[in-house]
């Protein structure tokens, strides 16, 4: 029992693959021994003690796709992952699921269940090509007996499973391969070089692997994988043995097409159906010269990704914000309501970039998600300025007043302005992922908007209800997303794969009686006092989402709160002064934080 051999499997039968058992045609026990000194239980020990253990246990290979143990099984066995990467999933296989754990080289899986005698809690799928130990708990028994240190060990394992941290916060590490795949003539290795040398930039080391490379021993494909922090497979258009080989060993799968060309679907496309917890990315490679992108939703019919990014051909910003994605690296900004506050969000973006930080995705809500539309539109801080500047400050678009049937203005106004500066835009066909929320009073949920107009999105996601009429969208009623989520970070933080930068200027302010005089209380009565009903129906319909922002701050790495209780959410004209004041409170802010989190 010396080797380690390749599961041997036909092209389309990568869901199906079993376990390759050891041969003699991998490796000595010694360099199984060697290996097995990066696996946490048997580091302290000799390497004379690691060689026998090594002869004990059972090891394999588990190709990419394939299921080591699913939920509800008994285990008899738990597993040490010597390479690839294992993923711990809840629920059914059928779903696209985001709730993986990652178990990484050097970890153990199925421990827990075995030594509680209890089922598995989750189905353990290799998310790549993966070499593995299996230690039978009759061989477990025997070498707790002879090396006391083991049981410490594993003892010391299982509390850091236990008290493990959220999955997104270990991805940095654990992803460590990419397969580009191309599909519409675009060669992937067009991308590939560009996208290793952004990563070599951030000082990560990079293989790129084609099909030249086919053929090599799977100790030789590890061996490589271990070298370097990122390996590039390109693979080929056709579903041939080197594209699947690509599709096993990727923890993402990149789909490269010319943008402009007529959508197909891969032809490996089947054997990606049966593997539904991939994570599918569709990479459309533009014009540079395009001011915005070539539509997206014909290619995304085709390939219906998880994600999509628009690339610009020796667009080194573009390349460099895929490069962050494909090490979780991507940074996610949000940005609150707040009415007029909202303008300080432009302060703090040219705090942000001032401090060399980049955004890769963007997304928010009300006033605030109309600045991250701008940004991920591709304005400049200067033209985001200047055009917030003309649409809600040089005249009032809330000044259509009507009868209050819907809501104290028409709101026609507002829509002609979003029109105006985002025309027939699409979200998907943005130069930056964005998305915005409204409130969805039909169903009584958030509704996430991530595909459609731009402008009818934010139109939603303005709507304060009863100073606005409400968005009507297949048959739903939409509001202000205030109404429920003022600072949506948890949908930020399930698609960004990096940190994440929430701003929040929508902080409450001092809601009190307003002082009238005598010609007031003689029209009004004693409720002369009273607010405005502008500014009543304002704070009625964000008050209520105040405890859900509470708890979306704990989905964000850097929170900043400019300091701007002197604007009121309807001080429209403050707009130098709430800009100002956001600059000032994140440029003091990010000159005294580590962030160190945010720079790859």
């Amino acid at each position: 029992m010396a080797a380690l051999r390749k599961a041997q499997m036909s092209n389309g039968d990568a869901c199906a693959a079993t376990m390759s058992k050891v041969d003699n045609s991998w490796q000595s026990m010694a360099g199984l021994a060697a290996r097995l000194g990066s696996v946490r239980l048997f580091a302290a020990l000799d390497e004379p003690t690691r060689i026998r253990i090594a002869t004990e246990l059972e090891w394999f290979s588990l190709p990419g796709g394939a299921v080591l143990y699913t939920e509800g099984e008994t285990p008899d066995a738990f597993f040490v992952v010597l390479s690839g990467l294992l993923g711990i999933v809840s629920g059914p296989l059928s779903e696209r699921s985001e709730s993986f754990v990652d178990v990484r080289p050097g970890e153990c899986v199925g421990h827990v269940g075995m030594l509680s005698d209890k089922p598995h809690s989750g189905t353990a799928i290799a998310l790549r090509d993966s070499t593995l130990g299996r230690i039978a708990k009759p061989v477990f028994e025997r070498l707790v007996a002879l090396y006391p240190v083991f049981m410490l060990n594993l003892a010391t394992e299982l509390v850091e499973w236990t008290f493990r941290p959220p999955s997104r916060a270990l991805l940095r590490n654990a992803r460590r391969t990419a397969a580009l795949l191309p599909v519409g003539g675009e060669p992937p290795s067009r991308l590939a070089m560009p996208l290793k040398a952004a990563l070599e930039k951030m000082g990560r080391s990079v293989a790129v692997l084609d099909v030249a490379d086919h053929g090599k021993l799977e100790d030789e494909y590890d061996a490589i994988e271990f070298a370097h922090d990122m390996t590039l497979y390109c693979g080929e258009t056709s579903a041939s043995s080197w594209t699947h080989l690509c599709l096993r060993r990727a923890d993402r799968v990149l789909f490269v097409a010319d943008a402009t060309a007529t959508p197909q679907r891969p032809e490996i496309w089947a054997t990606i159906e049966r593997l539904p917890w991939r994570r599918i990315v569709l990479v459309l490679m533009q014009e540079a010269t395009r001011p915005l992108p070539a539509p997206a939703a014909p290619w995304l019919r085709a390939v219906p990704a998880q994600f999509h990014r628009h690339c610009r051909r020796d667009g080194q910003r573009d390349v460099a914000r895929l490069a962050r994605y494909l090490i979780d690296g991507a940074i996610g900004l949000v940005l609150s309501g707040g009415g007029a506050r909202a303008y300080g969000h432009i302060g703090v973006v040219q705090a942000l970039n001032e401090a060399g930080i980049e955004f890769d995705l963007l997304g928010g809500t009300s006033m605030g998600a109309i600045v991250a539309a701008g940004i991920a539109y591709g304005w400049s801080n200067d033209e985001l300025r200047e055009r917030m500047l003309e649409a809600f400050v040089r005249s009032n678009p809330l000044h259509d007043l009507t009868l209050p049937i819907l809501a104290l203005t028409k709101g026609r106004q507002v829509s002609s302005r979003l029109r105006q500066h985002f025309g027939i835009s699409r979200i998907e066909d943005l130069w930056l992922p964005f998305f915005t929320v409204s409130s969805n009073l039909t169903t009584g949920k958030v509704q996430i908007h991530q595909n459609g107009l731009v402008w009818r999105a934010l139109r939603a996601s303005v709507a304060i209800p009863g100073l606005l009429p409400p968005s009507i969208e297949n048959g739903e009623v939409l509001v202000d997303g205030a109404v429920m989520n003022n600072l949506p970070a948890e949908v930020m933080s399930a698609v960004s794969h990096g940190p994440v930068i929430g701003v929040d200027v929508g902080r409450r302010e001092d809601f009190r009686p307003v002082k009238r005089g005598w010609l007031a209380h003689l029209l009004l009565g004693e409720d002369a006092e009273a607010p405005s009903i502008a500014t009543l129906l304002l704070r009625a319909g964000t008050i209520a989402s105040e405890a859900q922002t509470q708890i979306s701050r704990e989905n964000v790495d850097l929170l900043i709160e400019p300091a701007l209780d002197q604007i009121g959410m309807r001080d429209w004209k403050s707009f130098d002064r709430a800009i100002e004041a956001g600059y000032r409170h994140a440029a003091q802010m990010l000159a005294n934080t580590d962030l160190s989190i945010f720079r790859n």
